[in-house]
């Protein structure tokens, strides 16, 4: 029998409000970065740089992951970010959401298949956003948002900020 049971969010972030997210936000902290290009944190990550989102890696096992300088924790990143992504077991979230609180991020975002109640409640009641069970790329895309104009990898070519539709 598995160890872990799996959950369902209890509540989540409404489209308007991960609207809201993905258009206020510049800074993105990807914890469970995965060196392997072929793992959904790696397209996933990628995919946000490719739209001119700060792409900040926290994987301790890796010193520098798309360009990046990686950290092996979020309480060693020097700068603030807005959004914690986390690509991490849901038995493993609990002390991410904790370090998410210490360094002042606005949102915690589980990805697909990533759901803890408790954690989420802890973070809700601190003032983070909470998203659960959900792809922030899937709903980048889903909801049509623009390119950031940021990026030296946007498919599209130069653009001034929300000025292009994202591919």
């Amino acid at each position: 029998m598995p160890d872990e049971v799996c959950e369902i969010p209890t509540t989540n972030a409404t489209d308007a409000q991960i609207k809201n997210i993905l258009e206020g936000s510049l800074t993105i902290a990807v914890v469970g970065l995965s060196r392997n290009e072929a793992k959904p944190s790696h397209a996933v990550a990628r995919y946000l740089k490719s739209q001119g989102y700060r792409i900040i890696p926290v994987n301790p096992n890796a010193d520098e992951l798309l360009g990046e300088k990686c950290y092996p924790s979020l309480r060693k990143v020097p700068e603030k970010m807005d959004v914690v992504d986390i690509f991490r077991r849901p038995k493993d979230v609990g002390p991410v959401v904790e370090d998410a609180l210490a360094i002042g991020a606005k949102v915690v975002w589980m990805q697909e298949g990533i759901v803890n109640n408790e954690a989420a409640e802890v973070g809700r009641r601190a003032g983070l956003t909470v998203v659960m069970n959900k792809c922030i790329m899937k709903e980048h895309k889903k909801l049509g948002l623009a390119c950031l104009g940021r990026s030296q990898e946007c498919s599209i070519g130069p653009c001034a900020r929300f000025s292009c539709l994202a591919g």
